[in-house]
Order: structure tokens, then sequence, then C-alpha cells
């Protein structure tokens, strides 16, 4: 057995130095509480296997992002980790060498280094939580935070989420229960005590202030796509009733395309057309994009090639902020 180096240590071989972490965050609170008036967008590969394109990508979104800084905020998808709904790939972190060696060792090291290199890029991160035990060895390098379908009704990830100190997105459920999302975010707004492993690497007593900065993801289901205007009216309606502020963010991937991967424009076009006759309960939408169509450089889901996701990007340009 292979001991792994505590989050603190690994924070002291690979530190953070110099990035925009906490005015990133701020920027995100301020979009999701209406505050700044821009459009959000995630967009990135499916999941991260290969450090050199995902840097490439890094560098063509920074450069994309002043083009676009006055209608919309952009954050790259960076996923380390990835849900399987049986077995599969489970992404960098824990099989970087995609033969199945599971060197998580390695994968830990590649993982907080590459997180690194976009942070210092000036480019956002935004990645899902999968193994709360994880979290505490890239907490301090992430703007962005998802829960995703398969574990937004898991009460480790609440509290997890109510614990980190970013802005946390809960995703509907993969058969569209959305209350699963709702009561993801009442649990994560509020305090907790749970057990978590800390920066010294110990099983530790772990209190939580509870993450008012929580919101809805809308990510389609298995059967339908959910990003239509009744279906997001209606989500609305329930959050009202609860008495519980959230915007929505859509993810234009998944259910809501179909998996078809091309289908994530019609859903992009049809929310921003939303955004723009008035809809301020949306407050943008999330993208798997690659430098490359298909699954020419994704080994998970195909995903749309840089070319048009720049031309996504760029109708945001056309909405009135």
């Amino acid at each position: 057995m292979l001991d792994l180096p505590t989050p603190q240590e690994l924070k002291r071989l690979l530190p953070l130095r110099q990035g925009q972490i906490e005015e990133h965050r701020q920027t995100l609170r301020n979009i999701l509480s209406g505050r700044d008036p821009r459009i959000a967008l995630v967009v990135g590969p499916c999941s991260i296997h290969d450090v050199t394109t995902a840097l490439e990508y890094a560098r063509l979104l920074r450069e994309c992002a002043k083009e676009v800084e006055k209608s919309c905020f952009l954050v790259m998808r960076v996923y380390a980790e990835k849900a399987r709904t049986s077995l599969g790939w489970k992404g960098l972190l824990y099989d970087p060498h995609l033969d199945g060696s599971n060197d998580l060792y390695t994968g830990l090291f590649w993982t907080r280094e590459l997180f690194l290199e976009i942070v210092r890029m000036g480019v956002p991160i935004a990645t899902e939580f999968l193994d709360p035990l994880a979290a505490s060895y890239i907490d301090d390098l992430v703007a962005w935070g998802f829960i995703g379908a398969r574990t937004a009704a898991s009460q480790p990830h609440r509290q997890l989420a109510s614990w980190l100190p970013m802005p946390i997105g809960f995703k509907n459920c993969t058969e569209g229960n959305v209350e699963v999302a709702i009561n993801g975010v009442i649990a994560a707004r509020s305090p907790h005590t749970f057990l978590h492993v800390d920066e010294e690497g110990k099983l530790a007593i772990t209190h939580s202030e509870g993450n008012l900065d929580t919101h809805i993801v809308l990510r389609g289901s298995q059967e339908a796509p959910n990003y239509g205007p009744s279906t997001i009216a209606s989500v609305v309606q329930k959050l009202h009733q609860l008495r519980l502020k959230s915007r929505i963010l859509i993810d234009c991937s998944h259910g809501n395309c179909q998996k078809d991967y091309l289908q994530q424009k019609e859903a992009f076009a049809s929310v921003l057309e939303q955004i723009a006759s008035g809809n301020t309960s949306i407050m943008g939408m999330m993208l798997e994009s690659h430098l490359q169509a298909g699954n020419a450089l994704s080994i998970t889901d195909p995903c749309l090639d840089w070319l048009s996701t720049q031309e996504l990007i760029h109708l945001t340009t056309q909405i009135h902020i």
C-alpha cells in the first residue's frame, strides 16, 4: 500500500503563488445574485485526460474571454474526476496513464499541477467534486464547483458543498428529478457537523457554516431536455414557493442534447433567446467543448469543436446587458 501525501503536503510541494481565485469567485457570486448582469459560461472538455491539449484549450479560452468580457464571464470546465453509471475510466486523478494502473499518487500530482497552470494563466476553473476525500487537494484552486447528477442526493456531498468556499451548482438527477437538486441547495445552505479529512490527512470533526452561494443546474434527463421556457418557469415557481433565491445554470450537454453533442448548439440558442427576452432567472450555460469535434480528443462524451464553441460564445455579445 502506497501512502499518499496529505493535502497540506501536496499544497506545500505545489503551492498557489499567483492567481485570482477569490476575485473569480466573487464575480460568480455577483452573477449568481444578479448584481453582475453578465452571462456566466462554463466551457471545456467533458473530461481531461491530456494535459497538453487542456492547456492549449485554456490559452484559447483566455483570449476569447477578453473579447467578450462585457457580455459574459468565461470559466473553463476542468473535470479530473468522472462519475460513471456502472464502469469506465474515472478520470485523470484516478487513472492518469489510461491503462488501468490506477496510479492515484501520480494522478493527484498531475491534477494539481494542471489546475495550477490554468490558474496562473488567469483562467477560472470549474470542476465537479466527486470524491469528498479528494476535495482538499484542489479546493484552493477552484472558482466554481459542481455536485453531479449521480451525487446530488448524497448527504456527504451536500455537507461538502456546505463547507467549500466557492459557489456550488447542484444538477438534477439523470432521471430528471429537479427536487433532488433543490433539496441539495437547501441542505448545503445550512450548517453541518460531519466527518472529513483535514489538511494534515487526519479524520476530523468538521463544522461548516453553510454555503449561501449554491444554485440549480438543469441538465435534462434520459428521456427529454429541460431547458425549454415552460420547464424553467415550473422550476422557478417551485423555488419561489420555497422562498429559495437561486438562479439557474443550463447544462446544454447530457440530457439536454440527448447524447448528440451537436444539439448543444440548439440548446444554447434557445437559452440565449430566453435571456434576451428578459428571463433573469437564468444565469448562464455550460458546454462540453474541445479543440476538435466529437471524440477526436475526448475519451468520454463527444464535444463541440473550438470554432463552433467560439461562435456560440460570441453570440452573447448581441444581447443587451
